[in-house]
């Protein structure tokens, strides 16, 4: 064979390898692409968004103090398997430092890590401030090499020190001011695995929808080469939105200077208890509702246990002679009392004293004998003597004059065995008797053993707030207003009312007036004479009741005093009961509410003149 022969055989066989060889090349690269096409692949995404945690709406008071709020909390976490072996002590170090978490307890915390490499929470409770100091740290971190590279499938990955919302913390800036009234919370996980809080008792309860009624803000957009949000037209921004706001009635520093007031009067009396509460006598905005046992809602301690409930509205007992007033208005409503009409005081058995005052009246229904606590000077009382004198016997035989249907229906409109309405959860509503016990003898005219009792209440209970209610009726021309604690609620740049308080007429304002006029003159004269300061009308009505239990009335008594009280331009109802006050020794006499309760009163008084809500006016008592 002929060497050009050879040399074009050679020629051909390389130009077959060259296209073998390139047709081979090709053929890796389609397989290449086509795997990268159909196969997943970890790709950055463009897109990023980040979210800020909405919190709990705040409870601020009328003299614009934060009562409760919510802070955030951030988490700061970091994962072992990426920190530097060499770099451990300086990372403990700073973050110590920047943190204030104890280097002692960090190190602890890294070392359990040892044989399980993974995420490590440092800390759930850490507050702005101090996340975004954490931030700060953490790009230095990153320069200082102190964090390194894994290697993963598909690529390495480098995760630092990472600071994220957590959740929130309930913050009860006055520790234990209007407790136990605010209330208390308990947290729980949300759906999206951040710590949030919900109210268990008080307001925080009541108002708990309203004050979790938030939307987290979101930032969503393309990132940038530095992985920031670039915002353009396609952008979504929605704006964090925190729950409701609580705009109280109730000024901090009034409420301040009354529960002090109840903390000394309390230790004097050696009481279980005291409360105490103002109300705008026409609109129901309640001003002070204040108890002697508080707690402090972020450290409840088991002795705080029997100070959780609010006792004002959840707590029933005989009201005692407070109700007097009532059943003796409602009569006078009927103009069923004639002018300067006496009653017998049933005192003739024996003879007077030697001060000229006779026995303690002594009255019999059927096997029952009712007695006044009272001893009198005369046989006949006027309505005056009655009511300033708190007579038992009068009052029981002025109620016998209304049928079964008005007594019921009469004590059930002054809000007796019905809830008053306030803003608080767990309200009890008390318990009168039925219109059938009431009615019984009403067709023979016979004296109802019901009535004379519930009259002068004993044998009924009510609440504490339900006298409060009451009460109102005699300040404010017949009228009765619901007591509410929150003024309104701002929300989302918009404010608003969570009620519709309208009052409720109760009786005539004729008759309101003449009961108003007869518990002025008890304070002028009668049994709440420790009440009274010059230059304001002060009216009310004390009383005292056992305590019963178990269907026995034991040693044990609660005293109060219900009343109003005016400078002629500001009119306020005020209520004070002393459960339990010292009844034995030295001090028996602080049983009685002319000893106990009316003192508080009067110092309540003193407060709201010291805080310029009332002006006394030398003539204003003259005008009556």
């Amino acid at each position: 064979m002929s060497s050009n022969k050879i040399e074009k055989i050679n020629k051909t066989k390389k130009i077959a390898i060259l296209f073998m060889i390139i047709f081979l090349f090709l053929l890796i690269l389609i397989i290449s692409v086509f795997r990268t096409i159909t196969e997943y692949r970890h790709m950055p995404t463009l897109q990023s968004e980040k979210k800020e945690l909405s919190v709990r709406g705040d409870i601020i008071s009328s003299d614009n103090f934060k009562i409760a709020s919510s802070k955030k909390l951030y988490k700061a976490s970091i994962d072992t398997r990426h920190l530097a072996e060499d770099k451990k002590e300086l990372f403990l170090q700073l973050f110590s430092i920047y943190s204030k978490i104890p280097y002692k307890k960090l190190k602890e915390k890294l070392e359990k890590t040892k044989d399980k490499p993974g995420n490590l929470v440092l800390s759930y409770n850490i507050d702005s401030r101090t996340a975004k100091n954490l931030k700060e740290l953490a790009f230095k971190l990153r320069k200082l090499n102190v964090f390194i590279s894994r290697k993963v499938k598909g690529g390495k990955i480098l995760r630092g020190l990472s600071v994220r919302e957590s959740g929130e913390k309930r913050l009860f800036s006055y520790e234990d001011t209007l407790t136990p009234v605010v209330g208390y919370i308990s947290k729980f996980e949300s759906e999206n695995g951040t710590t949030k809080v919900k109210g268990i008792k008080g307001l925080e309860k009541s108002y708990n929808k309203e004050l979790n009624e938030s939307k987290d803000g979101i930032l969503q957009g393309n990132r940038d080469v530095l992985s920031y949000i670039a915002f353009d037209k396609n952008s979504l921004i929605r704006k964090r939105i925190d729950g409701a706001t609580l705009n109280l009635n109730i000024p901090l520093k009034l409420q301040k200077n009354n529960e002090i007031t109840l903390d000394l009067h309390k230790k004097k009396l050696s009481a279980d208890e005291i409360i105490v509460s103002i109300m705008d006598s026409k609109t129901g905005k309640v001003l002070t509702l204040a108890s002697s046992n508080r707690f402090n809602p972020e450290k409840i301690r088991q002795k705080d246990i029997p100070s959780l409930n609010v006792n004002a509205i959840e707590y029933q007992f005989e009201p005692g002679s407070i109700v007097k007033p009532i059943s003796i208005s409602l009569v006078m409503d009927k103009n069923r009392i004639k002018k300067n009409e006496l009653f017998f005081a049933y005192n003739t058995k024996g003879k007077a004293n030697s001060k000229g005052e006779f026995p303690k009246g002594k009255y019999k229904i059927g096997r029952y004998t009712i007695g006044d606590d009272h001893r009198f000077k005369k046989h006949y009382l006027t309505l005056k003597d009655v009511v300033i004198y708190s007579s038992n016997i009068g009052t029981l035989k002025i109620a016998q004059r209304l049928s079964g249907p008005e007594f019921y229906e009469g004590y059930k409109r002054f809000g007796l065995a019905r809830k008053t309405g306030i803003d608080l959860p767990y309200e009890k509503k008390g318990v009168i008797h039925s219109i059938r016990q009431y009615s019984a003898g009403d067709r023979d005219g016979e004296d109802n053993i019901f009535k004379a009792t519930d009259s002068y209440g004993q044998g009924i209970t009510s609440t504490f707030m339900q006298m409060m209610k009451a009460y109102t009726v005699f300040n404010s021309e017949g009228y009765m207003s619901t007591p509410k604690i929150v003024s309104y609620l701002s929300h989302d740049n918009s404010k608003y009312k969570a009620y519709d308080n309208k009052p409720e007429k109760v009786i005539s304002k004729e008759t309101a007036e003449r009961m108003k006029q007869l518990l002025i003159q008890t304070v002028e004269e009668g049994t709440g004479k420790a009440a009274k300061i010059d230059g304001l009308e002060i009216g009310g009505k004390t009383g005292t009741a056992q305590i019963a239990r178990g269907g026995k009335y034991l040693k044990k008594y609660i005293s109060s005093f219900f009343g109003f009280v005016s400078d002629g331009k500001n009119s306020y109802t005020i209520g004070v009961t002393v459960m339990n006050p010292n009844s034995t020794g030295k001090y028996w006499y602080y049983r009685y509410a002319s000893s106990s309760a009316v003192p508080v009163f009067k110092e309540i008084i003193q407060n709201l003149i010291k805080l310029n809500y009332l002006t006394p006016k030398n003539d204003i008592i003259s005008k009556n």
